[in-house]
């Protein structure tokens, strides 16, 4: 018998039919994944699903054990054991990891808190997804993957039968990812089904017993994971198949563009803290270079401070063309050259609540106004122009950028640099939350600009893409580059040999 049945789910949006009579059949303690790309309906159908879109905004039916069920709120879908824990943690910074299990719900006498009996159940519950901190522990001072966990042990104190965890692992280093598939594998044993969302057919093919595909707000497949495998879940996804999931094109590096000598980054906080330690490497012009390694190697640190955004004193010679630069800020390596898009697309690339037009041309402001007076019909032709050229999908112009999709978003991010003219283009996990589709037009346009003397610098957690998409690849590890190869003798393995200290 299935826990959870959603028939013939519909929704619509002004103009947008999110969800076309979508069908999700749940056993229990099951993991069950929702794959598709940005946009698909996957998220629409959880918020129908958790009562964030209330009974009478839909049509279609959700059935819980067998009886119907209408959810007017969160919390009638939390006393029917639902609960969901989005890609953005709701957690209270500030407030203590007991506070925040049982916030709403605490534990009181005559209208008091009981702490003592709070702390204590915190304490039960932390057990059971196997966090060893006190409960005292303010929220502020863990790191993402134990926020995660907490999410989950919030969620398990209000007995939920039904877990749905949304790009859980996309910010979580591998060995976090390791612990919360322990967790989830724990659950499923207890009973506990989960509706697992991803783009990381690795995870999903690790964990699901069931996949069920949407495309364009429509049920496309549910298959059994163990008789399918990750091509066809992509090309169910997409709608066509991809033959090659790394568009390869052989580059033809040219002269040098960046070349950087005894490079040193200090933290901005800890004074006497190297993040960088006298690194030297050229980029040239018309190449794709990858930079791998471990989480908290020093990628980010590096090409943050060359992009005058780190904030930490550097020392080493930077050369771009031949000619030396003192990049101090932002706008120093805008002048210079050089675009960033960052790793954080929602809080370092984009201001959510502008419009595409607006995020596209914020970094160019020269080309789009005069005296200090923004030409209207400026900003609008060359918001059109990267629209057009990247196959932006938005309503219009003046869309809220916070309202797209992650692909859509990062193209914006893409051509808000593209409008600078880039010498260099710096691209920190270009793909990080987006779907195969996605990726795939992003791999695309990152060979085109190549091909028009761009140089680009990726770097990206996903061995499969630096692989994919490198020209050459150079290895970093404890804020060092540590070995360089080229694309024909690199593997996983040496790779991840060389980020990890092996020789």
């Amino acid at each position: 018998m299935h826990v959870l049945e959603m028939v013939n789910i519909s929704k619509e949006f002004p103009g947008v039919k999110a969800l076309d009579r979508v069908n999700l059949q749940v056993r229990k303690g099951e993991i069950h994944a929702l794959c598709g790309e940005n946009g698909a309906g996957k998220s629409t159908l959880m918020k129908v699903l958790s009562g964030l879109y209330p009974a009478g905004t839909y049509s279609g039916d959700i059935i819980i054990d067998g009886e119907k069920k209408q959810f007017h709120t969160i919390t009638d879908a939390e006393k029917a054991g639902i609960a969901i824990i989005h890609q953005e943690l709701a957690l209270v910074k500030e407030m203590t990891v007991g506070e925040n299990i049982f916030l709403g719900a605490e534990p009181t006498k005559r209208g008091v808190i009981q702490w003592d009996e709070l702390y204590h159940n915190a304490s039960i519950w932390l057990d059971r997804v196997g966090l060893r901190i006190s409960p005292e522990t303010k929220i502020a001072s863990l790191g993402i993957g134990q926020q995660q966990l907490v999410e989950i042990a919030k969620a398990l104190s209000k007995h939920t039968r039904i877990l749905i965890l949304d790009e859980p692992t996309a910010a979580l280093t591998e060995s976090e990812v390791a612990i919360l598939m322990g967790i989830l594998n724990q659950l499923r044993r207890e009973g506990v089904s989960c509706v697992y969302i991803s783009h990381k057919m690795p995870e999903v093919f690790a964990l699901a017993d069931w996949i069920t595909v949407l495309r364009d707000g429509r049920t496309v497949a549910t298959l059994d994971r163990k008789e399918t495998n990750d091509d066809q879940v992509v090309s169910l996804m997409v709608g066509r198949e991809l033959t090659e999931r790394y568009p390869r094109v052989e580059h033809t590096p040219q002269e040098t563009v960046l070349e950087v000598r005894d490079y040193n980054v200090w933290h901005p906080e800890k004074r006497n803290q190297r993040v960088i330690k006298d690194v030297s490497f050229t980029l040239r012009k018309g190449e794709i270079l990858g930079i791998a390694g471990l989480m908290g190697a020093g990628r980010t640190e590096l090409v943050s401070s060359l992009f005058g955004a780190y904030g930490g004193r550097s020392s080493g010679e930077v050369r771009i063309e031949g000619k030396p630069v003192r990049i101090r800020s932002v706008a120093d390596a805008i002048k210079a050259g050089i675009g960033l898009v960052s790793e954080d697309r929602k809080r370092q690339g984009l201001v959510l609540g502008m419009d595409v037009k607006t995020n596209t041309t914020m970094a160019t402001m020269r080309k789009v106004s005069r005296f200090g007076v923004i030409n209207d019909n400026e900003e609008m032709k060359w918001g059109q122009r990267y629209v057009q050229d990247l196959k932006t999908k938005t309503a219009s112009l003046e869309t809220p950028v916070g309202t797209l999709s992650g692909g859509n978003q990062q193209k914006v991010v893409i051509g808000k640099w593209l409008m600078s003219d880039p010498k260099i283009l710096i691209m920190d996990e270009p793909t990080r939350g987006i779907d195969v589709g996605a990726k795939y037009e992003i791999y695309h346009l990152m060979n085109r600009l190549v091909s028009q003397g761009v140089a680009i610098i990726m770097i990206s957690s996903e061995l499969p893409e630096v692989l994919g998409m490198s020209d050459r690849i150079l290895v970093m590890s404890e804020g060092r580059f540590v070995r360089e190869i080229h694309w024909r003798e690199a593997t996983q393995e040496n790779i991840m040999q060389a980020a990890t200290g092996g020789k």
